[in-house]
């Protein structure tokens, strides 16, 4: 016990001041580094930079500094720096394996901030999801879904996956597909669309509205409307759209060929061949 003891006040001589002053580092590097981070934040926010850029700023910086810190508590602790990058050299390559798919998403990171294929604010779709970017990390992309759920993406999946940005251009085209029944003037059907799809608030006269028939399917005439919008305005043009243009063939005694019912009445002369071949 009387060894034990004195085992324990050597330990306690030789690393106990060393122990003491990295956790007192450790401490006093969290505060500074919380109070840096909100000074930095703070001006990076003041310049006129892209949000997305100033977000993968903010964490780049969070990280390098915590990293530095956990460097200096090693060093205080009085492990050798060369010994600490020996065993991190002889480790790279487990780490590395280990860590491909995060490293993936780092570089994919770096990517959507030097070519900016979407930026905070823009509503995309990638990979089955889609929402409205609401930040970009170092490794992950959150979105939020139209009934505000958030999804995180890997920023590594959005570099290697087609994405689709709603939101880049300032305007958008509204394309609805209507059925018609072919005993009625296609002509007339085209100024009744073309003139309801004018009429809607929010479509745009440059470029101009088309109304075409753009298909045939049995005895049904299917008729293509584009109208241009607002990009912020796309929803609102795109059900005010469907309820002008149905309201106008509705008026005009246009009929949807979906809406008839066929009615085939049989005679005697019908039942004959069919009772013949029972």
């Amino acid at each position: 016990m009387n060894h034990f003891v004195e085992n324990a006040i050597d330990l306690g001589s030789t690393y106990g001041g060393k122990i003491i002053a990295a956790v007192l580092i450790l401490v006093i590097g969290h505060f500074v580094i919380k109070l840096f981070n909100k000074a930095f934040e703070k001006g990076i926010d003041r310049l006129r930079m892209d949000e997305t850029v100033r977000h993968m700023a903010k964490n780049a910086v969070r990280v390098l500094l915590h990293a530095v810190l956990i460097i200096s508590v090693i060093e205080v602790l009085g492990v050798s720096m060369s010994s600490v990058v020996a065993i991190l050299a002889s480790c790279g390559l487990a780490v590395g394996l280990a860590l491909q798919g995060a490293l993936g998403n780092l570089a994919g990171g770096m990517m959507i901030l030097i070519f900016k294929p979407f930026k905070i604010g823009d509503y995309i779709e990638s990979g089955g999801a889609e929402g409205t970017v609401r930040d970009i990390s170092i490794f992950y992309t959150s979105l939020t879904t139209l009934d505000n759920k958030r999804i995180f993406v890997p920023n590594g999946d959005l570099m290697n996956a087609n994405v689709t940005n709603y939101t880049h251009d300032e305007k958008r085209r509204v394309d609805l597909d209507f059925k018609i029944t072919n005993d009625i003037d296609a002509e007339f059907v085209k100024r009744v669309l073309l003139s309801a799809s004018e009429a809607t608030k929010g479509v745009l006269s440059d470029p101009p509205s088309f109304a075409r028939m753009t298909a045939v399917d049995d005895d049904t005439y299917i008729f293509t409307v584009r109208s241009w919008c607002r990009t912020e305005d796309y929803w609102d043009v795109y059900f005010d759209l469907i309820e002008n243009c149905s309201k106008a063939l509705r008026d005009n005694d246009i009929d949807d060929p979906e809406e008839r019912i066929a009615v085939r009445l049989v005679g005697e002369d019908d039942k004959a061949p069919a009772e013949a071949g029972k």
